[in-house]
């Protein structure tokens, strides 16, 4: 069996729900406290043993690149006034993986942005981390968990997971079990894309954000038709796979934050601000006292 060392995170998207700020900033460039959120993505692959990774930008997204290009003038700067930590910080950026980019010349779906990484990938597996997904554990990175089940399964597809209350399942595709009683890692055989009436739903775990594929994925993604929208599934794709290879939910742990959402991003925000050594107990002070006045 393959070993996985390549991810793609896709990062086309124009972000219009935090317009205007992503008028002119890339929305995975917006900071949680000091550090743009698309760095923890690529922390998360790194720590689960990826080499290589890809990432799709579009036209309007060189912010992303120039974060992970060297960067000598501010490193030499930084020297100067004897910020020797803060150089180190910045050169650590570039250093953590090789970061390789493809743009995707038409914003086509997430299954065409995943489409485009064929030639990157070639016939490998693969793992995906969307960016909007922003998912923090004390233990395993959670596409770790993810590559440790497609090795279980045998090189079987394996879903990203969570369960969630009902009341929100109409926003995620949620998965249908082969056999009752499901745990940490189980067989599905079908998925619905966001049902309306959560009756629809066949369960209530529901996909989240990280993906690990079989390389033959691409091969169904070059027949998969523009579905909803005129955009390219990539959840179609995969579910014609089924047919010949399968496909496993794996409910990852770790706490999982929708910051494509803007309360889920300010929920990042304070959540991260308060474990920090540095911010921890003056926003905590803060919270406490604005409770009182709430």
């Amino acid at each position: 069996m393959q070993k996985i060392t390549k991810a793609v995170i896709p990062a086309a998207g124009l972000g219009t729900r935090f317009l205007p700020a992503t008028k002119a900033l890339p929305k995975e460039m917006l900071p949680i406290v000091d550090t743009p959120n698309i760095q923890y993505i690529v922390e998360e692959a790194v720590k689960a043993g990826i080499k290589d990774i890809l990432i799709i930008i579009s036209g309007s997204k060189e912010a992303i690149e120039d974060y992970f290009d060297v960067n000598a003038e501010l490193e030499m700067r930084l020297k100067a006034s004897k910020k020797d930590k803060q150089a180190d910080e910045i050169r650590a950026i570039t250093d953590m993986a090789n970061i390789v980019y493809i743009r995707q010349k038409e914003p086509k779906g997430l299954g065409h942005a995943v489409l485009s990484a064929k030639p990157f990938i070639g016939n490998e597996p693969f793992a995906v981390l969307l960016g909007d997904d922003l998912i923090t554990s004390d233990e395993k990175p959670a596409i770790g968990e993810l590559i440790a089940a497609y090795y279980k399964t045998n090189g079987g597809t394996i879903l990203g997971c969570k369960r969630v209350s009902k009341d929100v399942l109409h926003k995620y595709g949620v998965v249908k079990p082969v056999k009752d009683g499901t745990k940490g890692l189980f067989e599905i055989n079908d998925f619905v894309e966001k049902p309306k009436d959560p009756s629809l739903a066949p369960s209530d775990v529901a996909c989240l954000g990280r993906y690990v594929l079989p390389g033959c994925i691409f091969d169904y993604l070059e027949k998969t038709k523009a579905g909803v929208g005129g955009e390219i599934q990539l959840t179609d794709a995969i579910k014609a796979s089924m047919e010949t290879n399968p496909c496993y939910a794996k409910i990852f742990t770790g706490t999982r934050y929708d910051i494509g959402d803007k309360f889920g991003y300010v929920k990042a925000i304070i959540d991260f601000a308060l474990k920090r050594e540095d911010l921890g107990k003056e926003v905590k002070d803060y919270i406490k006292q604005l409770a009182k006045t709430l």
